[in-house]
Parts: C-alpha cells; structure tokens; sequence
C-alpha cells in the first residue's frame, strides 16, 4: 500500500549515491551516507514554498491572537457565533488554523518511507548472505550488497547499538565491533538530539511571543506542554539510538533533517521579518463593550440637560434638582 511513497524515496536516494558513487566509489560508506543527506536536502526543498506559508499564517495567527482572545471573551457562550466571527477574521486575512499541519503532514510519509526503505537493507532474521541477494525497491541485489557492505569510519550503515553480535559478525570484510558502531552511534545520537532542542526551542520562543489567554485552560495546557517539548522531543534520537532499531543511516538522516529544519527557520524568520517591517499586519480594533454605569447607593440618576438655542452648551450632564 505503501509502495508509492517506498518507490520515489528509494529512487531519490538511488539517484544521488550514483552521482556520489562517481567520485568516491560505488561502495563507499561516505557516498552512501551523503545520499540520504541530499535525500533530506532534496525533499525539505521541495516543501519550502508550503513551509514558508506555514510560518508566515502562523506569524499572522501570533498577531491576531488578542483579537480572537476578544472574540472568546465576547461570544464564549455562543459557540456557532464564535465559530463564524473567527472563521470570518481568518477568511480576511488569509490564514487557516489548519496550514501549520501541511509540513508535518508531508514529512511524515517521507520519514516513514526511508526508515522501511533503510531498514529493509538489513531485513530482521535474515542473514547477511541472504539480505544481500533481495531487492530493496530501486535497488538491485548488488546495490543491497554494496550498501551493506559500506562501512561509515569502520561502521556499517545498516548497523545499530542493539544489533546482536552474530549480525555484527555476519557483515562482509572486516570484524565488526560494539564499540566500532558506538564510535559513530553516539555522537551522531548527540549531535541530533541537539539539533533537535534547538529547532524546538526556536518554536517554542515562537509559541511565547503570545501569552496564552487566561480564560483558556486549554491553551495554558499546551503552553505548559510546548516548554517541555526542547527536552523530550531529543530523547527521540538518543533513546531510538541506544534502545530501538535505528541504524546509523537513520541516525544520520536525523541529523541532516533538524539541522536543515534550525538554519531554515532562521533564514525564512529573517525574510518574514523583513516583510513584516515593509507591510505590517493591520489588525480591526477589538469591538469595544458599551458599559451603563448605574447611580450609586442613595443617587439619583443624572440627567441630561438640554442645549439652549443659539448658545454654547452649559453642561452635558447635570444631576437632577433635589425636590424640596
């Protein structure tokens, strides 16, 4: 069902280990390592144009945040009024709550499609002999071979921290081991889970140039949540490194996609600034509520006094004669 994302990435990173193969040799460890790079490259440059509307709807959404707080606050009991207010503010000035969903909706595929595609290079229960005679969607018998043979300073790609020793003794040329794979496991874990608390942070400082209304328990809740995310969502990398199936070539996809995802969140916040400056979003006034004050204990109300024709006015209000 899956094969129609499984055969484009494939393809892609086929497309660049031959280009990288030229140079360095079919079966080097660093061709191979740098065609799951430009893979990443590749992809994340298809989707600029839908990321670069993403973050400048969501900068939009950060600006009318006060407005919709006064719509809450307005309408709160009537929610198919609200629902209409806000969809009305939205439709004026081009953005959708939903946008912000389009990126991590089109990455996802992606993500899943080179973990299987990386993954089923080294099929689980099958030895090395047999891994190497099966086809891995655009790649042929001796293309699987090569990459299983690929070695990134003295590491197979196809490795991983958890592997079983008889996997690691099963890879062609030299004796693979444990601590050859931690060599280049662990700082590529670390360097991507830094990578990883960077761009999270970055959304988070995002997420906090609005404060979170008061009367919206839910959004506290995620405001609380968003400070946490810089520390939990890096655990990903180290605990899928240390304890799960993740072979170095997923550790090193890791890396070039947050790095990638830190520099364009800078450069495209820069540009967005910068047209910020030029054409600044003009928000309507939030409708402001008349308020009758009522007569105080004891008052009578005030009144107004009638204007005499011809003449400046001698008061606009005036409280009332006291009856005798």
């Amino acid at each position: 069902m899956l094969n129609v994302v499984y055969y484009p990435v494939s393809a892609v990173m086929w497309f660049w280990h031959q280009v990288f193969g030229l140079v360095l040799g079919p079966g080097s460890g660093v061709a191979w390592a740098l065609s799951v790079v430009f893979l990443v490259l590749t992809l994340r440059a298809i989707m600029i144009r839908p990321v670069l509307a993403q973050m400048r709807s969501a900068r939009t959404m950060r600006t009318l945040a006060p407005h919709l707080a006064e719509l809450r606050r307005k309408y709160g009991t009537d929610r198919q009024k609200l629902a209409a207010e806000t969809q009305k503010l939205h439709k004026e000035h081009g953005v959708s709550p939903l946008g912000g969903c389009l990126p991590l909706l089109l990455q996802l595929p992606v993500f899943i499609g080179l973990l299987h595609v990386l993954r089923y290079f080294n099929r689980p229960g099958l030895t090395f002999e047999q891994n190497a005679a099966i086809p891995n969607y655009a790649f042929s018998p001796d293309l699987v071979r090569s990459f299983l043979e690929a070695r990134l300073f003295g590491a197979p790609l196809s490795a991983y921290v958890a592997m079983p020793q008889n996997l690691l003794d099963s890879f062609g040329g030299a004796v693979v081991e444990r601590w050859h794979v931690y060599v280049v496991a662990v700082p590529l874990m670390v360097l991507a889970a830094v990578a990883t608390h960077f761009t999270a942070r970055w959304s988070v400082r995002q997420q906090q140039a609005v404060p979170a209304a008061a009367d919206n328990p839910q959004a506290a809740q995620m405001a609380g949540f968003m400070k946490l995310t810089p520390w939990i969502f890096p655990l990903g990398a180290i605990i899928g490194g240390l304890f799960f199936q993740f072979p170095i070539a997923i550790l090193v996809y890791w890396l070039a996609n947050n790095g990638w995802t830190f520099a364009q969140q800078h450069l495209i916040g820069r540009k967005l600034d910068r047209e910020a400056e030029r054409a600044p979003v003009v928000v309507p006034a939030a409708p402001a509520e008349t308020r009758v004050r009522a007569p105080k204990p004891g008052q009578k109300p005030l009144t107004a006094k009638p204007r005499k024709s011809g003449g400046k006015p001698v008061g606009d209000r005036q409280p009332a004669k006291r009856s005798a």
